[in-house]
C-alpha cells in the first residue's frame, strides 16, 4: 500500500499543471459532473505552455461554485465579496502594474452582483483577464434566477420559468469596449486552452465566456439529466463561428449555443491612456506607470 502511494504522489508531482495548483487541496469541493474543474484544468495547461512566472500572477474571484477557483490556484489568490472581484482586481493592477491578474469567477457574481463593475471595467479597457462560467443559474446559494438564464428554464425563484430576458454577454463585454471576447463551453478542452492561451498574451480587457453544466440545481430544476448529459447536448448542439456578430449570440433554453473568438483587437489600455494624458499634461514631472512601477513627483 505504501508503494502505491509513493507512486501516485510521484505521479501527482511530476504532472505539468501540479505546480499551478494547491494539489494538497484537491479533490476538489465541486459536484460530480460539474464543469469548472476542467475548466481549471485548461487554464492551469494555458499558463504552463506560456510559461507564466507564478510569482508575478495573482487570482481573484468573487463568491459562488466559481469563486472557490481562486483557492485551487497556486498563486497570489484573494476571493473577494459577492460581485466586487473586478474592482478589487483593478486596483490590484493599478498598484502592481507587473502583474499579471485573472478574474474568474460566476455568471451571477461577474454579471449580475457585479455587472456594474464589468462594464465599466470594459469601457476603460482595464488590462484585466475575465473568465466568466455561466451555468445559467446562482449555483451556490440556492438556484436562483441569475441574469444569464435562458427565457422559459426554471430556477428556485421562477418555478414556472424565467421570463426576464437574460444577458447575451460576449455582446456586452464587446459593446462595452472589451478587446478581447470568446465564447466556448467546457467540452470544448483544447480550443479553450488555445482561447485562454491567446488571451494570457493579449492586453486589454480580455473576455472569456465558458459554458458549462450545473447538475445539482440547474440540469434537476429543468430535468435535464446529468452534468454528462447537458455535454452531451453540448457536443450536439455547439456552432462555431469565428468572427460572428456578437448582436447573435443569445443563448435559448436548450437552443443552439454559437461559440467561437468574435473579438481580438488592440487597443490603448487604461495605464496607456493614464501615462499619455498625464505626460501630456505634466511633461517631465510625471513619472509613467510601467511594469516596474511609477510615481509622480515634482
Amino acid at each position: 500500500m505504501t508503494q502505491v502511494m509513493e507512486q501516485t504522489d510521484t505521479t501527482v508531482e511530476e504532472h505539468p499543471v501540479a505546480p499551478f495548483l494547491r494539489m494538497d487541496r484537491i479533490p476538489h469541493i465541486w459536484c460530480p459532473t460539474c464543469g469548472i474543474g476542467t475548466v481549471v484544468k485548461c487554464f492551469a495547461s494555458a499558463l504552463v505552455e506560456t510559461n507564466i512566472d507564478l510569482d508575478k500572477a495573482a487570482i481573484v474571484s468573487g463568491i459562488g461554485c466559481t469563486g472557490r477557483v481562486a483557492g485551487y490556484m497556486n498563486m497570489d489568490a484573494f476571493h473577494s465579496t459577492h460581485g466586487r472581484a473586478i474592482p478589487f482586481a483593478t486596483g490590484l493592477k493599478l498598484g502592481r502594474p507587473e502583474l499579471f491578474v485573472t478574474v474568474f469567477s460566476g455568471d451571477g457574481d461577474l454579471s449580475g452582483i457585479g455587472g456594474n463593475h464589468f462594464i465599466h471595467a470594459a469601457r476603460r479597457n482595464m488590462d484585466l483577464l475575465v473568465i466568466l462560467i455561466n451555468n445559467f443559474i446562482y449555483g451556490m446559494t440556492g438556484g436562483q434566477n441569475a441574469p444569464t438564464t435562458p427565457l422559459g428554464a426554471k430556477s428556485s425563484t421562477m418555478p414556472y420559468g424565467n421570463f426576464e430576458r437574460p444577458f447575451n454577454l460576449p455582446h456586452l463585454a464587446a459593446s462595452c469596449g472589451a478587446t478581447y471576447v470568446a465564447r466556448w463551453t467546457s467540452l470544448h478542452i483544447r480550443r479553450l486552452t488555445k482561447s485562454f492561451r491567446e488571451a494570457i498574451k493579449r492586453k486589454g480587457f480580455r473576455f472569456i465566456e465558458v459554458i458549462a453544466p450545473c447538475s445539482t440545481l440547474y440540469a434537476r430544476l429543468n430535468k435535464l439529466g446529468t452534468g454528462f448529459n447537458l455535454m452531451q447536448f453540448y457536443h450536439d448542439n455547439t456552432e462555431i463561428r469565428h468572427g460572428a456578430d456578437t448582436r447573435d449570440l443569445d443563448i435559448d433554453f436548450q437552443g443552439e449555443i454559437t461559440c467561437a473568438k468574435f473579438v481580438d483587437e488592440e487597443r490603448p489600455t487604461f495605464l496607456d491612456m493614464m501615462n499619455e494624458q498625464y505626460k501630456k499634461t505634466l511633461g517631465d514631472r510625471y513619472v509613467p506607470m510601467a511594469p516596474e512601477g511609477g510615481m509622480y513627483h515634482e
